[in-house]
């Protein structure tokens, strides 16, 4: 590897090196100890000091240095792991610089041309490529090379970061250095001669936690299936923690769950992901997740600011965030002051004059005649320059229409201004009627009722003055705080705003406040015909989720008037099967059919419809979709947050799963299925303002309300009564509709009054008490348990998949847990190193449990080589390939676990006859074909004459007449055939050979490797007789009588036995091959097995116990070394597998 020169004193390393070869410019060294026989005693001290300090020459003991004639100035410019590679650098110094450096009069413009030619190699380098984009080039280039040297990794396998620090051994720190991978987490240590190397695949980690021990306050834990592993002493513990979080997420993620899960573009090749990408993509996401945008949002910059918030009358501190198709802020202090402005709603940026009270300050000009100025902005020509350039571009692809026609947006109270239509100058901005705006809307709209379903909501018949009168308070309060506030998707969000949401929307502006604070309007404005199009694709179609969702629509609020006729359904089945269409991923999931009604009750179709594309593809991510990952990573944290808010609670409940499965219909619904109406949809309210924090406070507010009859129940049930009662009686006191009761209550006659719970007070407790968890800390516990959910699905695979096997096999439980342990290890290497992967090798987790982990046949190669008792030296691969042929039944070159253990199972503990007849059926078709690349052979005519006799003599003297032993043999054979058992086709001359070829090769270095010889010899004579004898009696039908008499003195009669009579007949398998027809050399399975009876030493051989527990082992230690091994000589053309 080529160095960036740095000067050393060559007078200070005379000690430890040795100088190889030399020339004018240039000095090859070997360090010395390296590579000395005996070793003599200074080369001992040196190797025993750098093992001590893991000296850097521990990994390449050969260097190059540049020498200047009459300098004691040294310049290292290259080093070596081995003589082959210092060498190879050197012959290019000779072939390219030598006799170049002649030329040169100044010493010092010697050095200069040699240093930047070294520079411009370390330059083209593609690894030097990756390296230079860390912030330490040169120290990560050596760290490179000692991961590369120390751990073997093939090169697709591209190291991320490093760091110092102590792995625990017990009560042993071992001081080392941990390499983060894109694919595994590696620590290596060598302190007083002791070497430790750690290799934890990411998949594998099943925690991934900050705790503390006895000895440190705080460390980094990683729990595999087996083992706790503790790291501590870094130098940043929280950037090593986040490091790690996000690697161990994004490979989970790719590998484990990519049902729904895509990465970002900087992410999608894992060979080139850099640490930088990780922190970035770490921002991203907490970007996407504080402001819930969607998910193909890039952040571009985050700037520290100030924003003028005219409310406080002063400049709020806090961050500017620029993405593709918005301008954020955040106030320092959380909750003080955000801002989302939609780059469409942006009509300039503007820089202002520099000023000591305002220092570089920018103005953004929005189309609702408001105006955000912000100051102190670092690097502001650039940030400008930047964001004009994508609101050029936002503009240009969607293009906003400014005319004085009145709005196409329905204005369902004056407080909105329009936004997306104004006048031919930016600021002047057109009010419109809504009565107007319905009228345009019914012009164009192409569907059959665009309007919304409150309409067909009851008027209230219980005190409705106090109601409505409570009603337009609420009104008037929110037009108060628009005046001040905004009134557009860019207002200011504050905490006055969460307090009138938690008090609970006015029924006239719920709708229209939830597509502002989700956005959902922006989408709606940028999409103009998008969802009637979407409808007009989809009607008419059925497929598996158009009869989902027609089954769930009449279990919609079932007890609403608006969905008790036909106009309702069919809203709801248009906006369900548009979204299918759209999202195929996702289709359709239960619980979408709840949500949806609702969102008809309080936006037009079209807006529900994006009010559902905010809440599935940004608000609840990954929650609808076949496994509602999502969802469960969710439980998980309600979980751990149960145990820190409520630990009397959580000590009471041993398994605070029940409470989790109890809850998760409050997730997936937002309590609208288990709470009466009027009451969630207040609950809905503060979920399209504080997103899923909301439903997490919410729901520790009702534990917490039932704490101490919880604490008191005996079971689960009884906990699932008293909840489920609970939100039965939660009540809206401010709704002006009458009372819609939760169409899930499951306490409809009390026997007793139950006392009645409001709403408000509910939330407002909830967030008085709960309301301090940050988006930060949440994002954070669903990173953490996501790990836990997704390894959660894989254990559920793996028991799903043992417990079908189990039964069906005589291998013991725990082996056969490592069996499987070592066959998903195969498939996952593949996803490493293997790119681009084909797609039905990928991990499936909407398949069948069985189907989930496949494998090719290079996969299966590698692991029969390492698992099979029959190995059989050079020819085990070819013997691996037939196998995998032969499992292949469906012939898509893929084997599941299932087919690969059963094979197994059979050569550890199948009877000597199962063990043959598996034999038997690797050497014919289809295991076997025609162009198997070791079935060819020269040898087309009989072997031996058949004029010999069956009898052969003994080393004593002694002979043995065979043919008593084989008759008898294959009469009790064919006594105890299975008749319903399908006779396999008879073997041919040249299958014979390969059978005969694979039996010695699996006797090679056995202890009685002579005997066993002896006997195949033996057994194969035999059977190349009895097929010569069937061959001559089925070369006519009607043979003279002296051939008949010689037939009759060679072989039995048809009464004797019918299975040499049979050799003739041709195979009833249509797979075999032609060369097995009428008058052919065959042999068959019986035939086989009866000859290898007669030799005890065979049978010994087949029957002797296996153990299957030392190859298992061997596997968990070479598993990596194998594939490393293949990955870096790879096969031949001529050797893959064309005909499997």
């Amino acid at each position: 590897m080529w160095l960036k020169p740095e000067e050393v004193l060559l007078k200070n390393a005379l000690k430890l090196w040795v100088t190889q070869k030399s020339s004018c410019y240039f000095v090859l060294q070997r360090r010395r100890g390296h590579g000395e026989g005996g070793g003599r005693l200074t080369g001992r001290l040196v190797g025993a000091l750098d093992a001590v300090l893991d000296s850097s020459a521990r990994v390449a003991p050969f260097r190059i240095l540049l020498q200047v004639p009459g300098s004691q100035v040294y310049s290292p410019i290259a080093c070596g792991a081995t003589l082959e590679e210092i060498n190879q650098h050197w012959d290019w110094l000779e072939q390219n610089l030598l006799h170049t450096l002649s030329v040169f009069d100044n010493k010092d413009d010697i050095a200069s041309f040699v240093k930047g030619k070294v520079k411009a190699l370390i330059a083209e380098e593609t690894s030097s490529r990756l390296a230079e984009q860390e912030e330490e080039p040169e120290k990560f280039r050596e760290a490179l090379v000692k991961f590369e040297a120390r751990f073997n990794f093939p090169e697709a396998e591209k190291l991320v970061t490093y760091y110092s620090c102590c792995c625990w051994k017990g009560r042993v720190p071992r001081q080392g250095w941990l390499y983060l991978s894109i694919n595994h987490l590696c620590f290596y240590s060598f302190f007083l001669g002791k070497e430790l190397k750690l290799v934890i695949p990411w998949v594998d980690i099943l925690k991934l936690e900050r705790t503390s021990n006895v000895f440190l306050t705080d460390t980094i834990r990683i729990t595999t299936q087996n083992k706790e592993r503790d790291f501590s002493m870094f130098l940043n513990l929280d950037e090593v923690f986040k490091m790690m979080e996000q690697l161990a997420d994004v490979t989970l993620r790719r590998l484990l769950d990519n049902e729904v899960f895509d990465l970002d573009p900087d992410l999608q090749e894992p060979s080139q992901i850099t640490k930088r990408d990780l922190e970035a993509r770490a921002q991203n996401e907490f970007f996407r997740a504080f402001f819930r945008l969607p998910r193909k949002e890039r952040l571009h910059a985050v700037v520290d600011c100030s924003l003028w918030t005219p409310f406080s009358r002063c400049h709020t501190a806090g961050r500017m965030f620029t993405s593709d198709s918005y301008i954020c802020f955040a106030s320092r202090e959380d909750g003080c002051c955000n801002v989302v402005l939609p780059l469409r709603e942006v009509v300039s940026i503007e820089k202002m004059e520099d000023t000591s009270l305002l220092p570089n300050p920018i103005i953004v000009s929005i189309r609702s005649k408001m105006a955000f100025q912000f100051i102190e902005l670092k690097d502001r020509e650039n940030l400008v320059e930047g964001l004009l350039v994508r609101l050029k571009q936002v503009h240009a692809n969607h293009p906003v229409h400014y005319d004085s026609s009145p709005s196409d947006n329905d204005m369902t109270s004056s407080v909105f201004y329009s936004t997306s239509m104004c006048s031919d100058k930016f600021g002047d901005l057109e009010m419109v009627s809504s009565q107007n705006g319905e009228e345009r809307e019914k012009e164009k709209s192409p569907l059959p009722h665009p309007e919304p379903l409150t309409v067909f909501q009851q008027s209230g018949g219980q005190s409705p003055d106090s109601r409505l009168s409570r009603e337009q308070i609420k009104i008037s309060l929110w037009n108060d705080h628009f005046v001040e506030y905004g009134r557009t998707v860019c207002m200011f969000r504050t905490e006055k705003i969460r307090k009138l949401v938690a008090m609970g929307i006015p029924e006239s502006l719920r709708g229209r406040l939830w597509l502002l604070f989700s956005d959902a309007v922006t989408d709606l404005a940028s999409h103009p015909g998008y969802y009637g199009n979407l409808v007009e694709q989809s009607l008419g179609r059925c497929c598996l989720v158009t009869d989902e969702i027609e089954r769930d629509l009449h279990r919609s609020l079932p007890e609403h008037p608006a969905f008790q006729n036909e106009t309702g359904i069919a809203a709801l089945r248009r906006v369900l099967t548009a979204y299918a269409h759209r999202n195929p991923k996702i289709g359709y999931c239960q619980s979408m059919n709840i949500l949806t009604s609702v969102l008809l009750l309080y936006a037009k179709e079209e807006e529900a419809f994006w009010l559902l594309v905010a809440v599935c593809e940004r608000m609840l991510p990954d929650y609808f979709n076949h496994r509602v990952i999502g969802a469960q990573v969710d439980q998980s944290v309600f979980e751990e947050l149960i145990k820190e808010h409520l630990p009397e609670l959580a000590e009471h409940m041993n398994d605070l799963s029940a409470l989790a499965s109890i809850s998760l219909s409050w997730f997936l619904t937002l309590f609208l299925s288990i709470m009466p109406l009027e009451s969630a949809v207040n609950v809905v309210d503060c979920f399209f303002y504080d997103g899923i924090k909301a439903i997490f406070q919410l729901g520790l507010a009702v534990l917490e309300a039932n704490a101490e009859e919880l604490c008191s129940s005996k079971d689960d049930g009884q906990a699932l009564m008293i909840l489920s009662r609970f939100l039965d009686h939660i009540k809206n006191e401010d709704s002006p509709g009458p009372p819609i009761g939760s169409h899930h209550a499951f306490f409809s006659d009390d026997q007793e009054p139950y006392p009645v719970t409001d709403i408000a007070d509910l939330i407002r407790d909830s967030y008085e008490k709960f309301g301090n968890q940050s988006v930060e800390q949440i994002e954070h516990l669903r990173c953490k348990h996501r790990i836990r959910v997704l390894q959660g699905h894989e254990d559920t695979t793996k028991q799903n998949v043992l417990r079908v096997v189990i039964p069906e096999v005589s291998i013991l439980p725990e082996d056969l847990d490592e069996l499987y342990d070592l066959f998903k290890r195969a498939h996952m290497m593949s996803c490493y190193w293997e790119h681009p992967r084909p797609v039905p090798l990928r991990h499936d987790p909407s398949r069948p449990y069985a189907e989930q982990y496949r494998i090719d046949a290079r996969q299966f190669a590698h692991l029969f080589q390492l698992v099979s008792p029959w190995t059989c030296g050079v020819h085990t691969e070819i013997l691996a390939e037939r196998t995998f042929r032969l499992l292949d039944d469906n012939m898509d070159q893929l084997m599941e676990f299932k087919a690969f253990v059963s094979c197994l199972d059979i050569m550890y503990n199948g009877e000597m006859n199962e063990k043959i007849k598996l034999l038997y059926r690797l050497h014919i078709p289809p295991a076997l074909t025609e162009n198997d690349r070791d079935s060819q052979s020269p040898l087309k005519n009989p072997l031996l004459s058949t004029s010999r006799p069956l009898v052969l003599g003994k080393p004593n003297g002694d002979t043995i007449d065979y043919q008593k032993q084989l008759k008898q043999m294959i009469k009790d054979l064919a006594k105890e055939k299975d008749k319903t058992e399908k006779e396999l086709p008879k073997m041919s001359q040249r299958e014979f050979i390969q059978f005969c070829k694979t039996l010695y090769s699996m006797f090679h270095e056995d202890p009685k490797e002579n005997e066993l010889y002896q006997a195949i010899a033996t057994v194969t004579t035999l059977l190349l007789q009895i097929g010569e004898v069937g061959q001559r009696s089925s070369s006519s039908g009607s043979c003279s009588q002296e051939c008949s008499e010689e037939l009759q003195a060679s072989a039995p009669s048809p009464e004797q036995d019918s299975v040499f009579v049979e050799t003739g007949k041709p195979p009833q398998d249509p797979r075999a091959l032609p060369e097995a027809g009428e008058g052919d050399w065959t042999v068959s399975l019986e035939h086989i097995l009866a000859s290898l009876l007669t030799e005890q030493s065979l049978v010994n051989f087949f029957e002797k116990p296996l153990n299957i527990k030392s190859k298992l082992e061997n596997a968990k230690l070479n598993q990596y070394s194998l594939k490393a091994l293949e990955m870096s000589h790879p096969p031949q053309p001529e050797l893959k597998l064309n005909n499997l």
